[in-house]
């Protein structure tokens, strides 16, 4: 199932896991359309963060295909709950954010006017400029998750995948990457989002409704996440 002009990927029985265990997704087929937002929805173990892996190219299906529309691009930008670097290791918020270009200039490499221009763009959108200076250890939760998503930002890529970019962030700062999101989309990116929050899931533009690894729905967000489907995915929750 090749992807159409209208879609940035096709998945096509897509089974994919971990070592020694059980599949965490079971033969899914499905699209995600183009420059538009696609939640990813489903109770914890549904295999949503399995899925964000699989579409970005770090974990490779056991069964299936996975076809990216060649305007989606060749780099995934995937935005984890979490950061690699260690509270200890000495890197700024602007560090941290300077290192999504590594995509475009390779690490460590100096950055350009340019680099440092959407650097710059990216923190202010997240409202992360005068935190730009702090240690990367020393932010909150929440400011450590919009630094990570202001990083995604800063990658450029025409497809980008968030895993619950709102977890752990409060009210407002969970409305301020909302809005970025939406305007990524509206810019031509690809945004697909795991997420808890049906309020946010309600306003993308297509969803997927996964439970036990499987897909139980798909489509417009509120033909798919009905009260009798979304009972029906706690039912198979793990």
């Amino acid at each position: 199932m090749p992807p159409t002009s209208r879609d940035a990927v096709a998945l096509r029985g897509v089974t994919a896991g971990y070592p020694r265990r059980p599949p965490a997704l079971r033969d899914i087929t499905a699209r995600l359309p183009r420059a538009g937002r696609t939640a990813v929805v489903g109770p914890n173990g549904a295999g949503k963060s399995t899925l964000l892996g699989v579409v970005a190219g770090v974990l490779r299906p056991t069964a299936g295909s996975v076809t990216r529309h060649e305007d989606a691009g060749r780099r995934p930008a995937l935005v984890v709950q979490r950061s690699a670097a260690a509270d200890a290791l000495p890197l700024t918020v602007r560090d941290a954010v300077a290192m999504g270009r590594w995509a475009h200039r390779g690490p460590w490499r100096p950055l350009t006017r340019q680099d440092r221009a959407v650097v710059r763009d990216c923190l202010d959108r997240l409202g992360l400029l005068d935190l730009a200076g702090r240690q990367l250890g020393e932010l909150s939760g929440g400011q450590r998750q919009r630094a990570l998503v202001a990083q995604g930002l800063a990658q450029d890529a025409r497809l980008l995948l968030l895993d619950e970019p709102a977890a752990g962030v409060d009210l407002a700062a969970t409305r301020r990457i909302s809005a970025v999101l939406a305007d990524a989309a509206e810019r031509g990116v690809t945004v697909v989002q795991a997420t808890h929050d049906l309020d946010e899931a309600l306003r993308a533009d297509h969803c997927l409704l996964l439970a036990d690894g499987r897909l139980l729905a798909e489509g417009p967000p509120a033909a798919v996440l009905t009260p009798e489907a979304l009972a029906r995915a706690v039912g198979l929750r793990r």
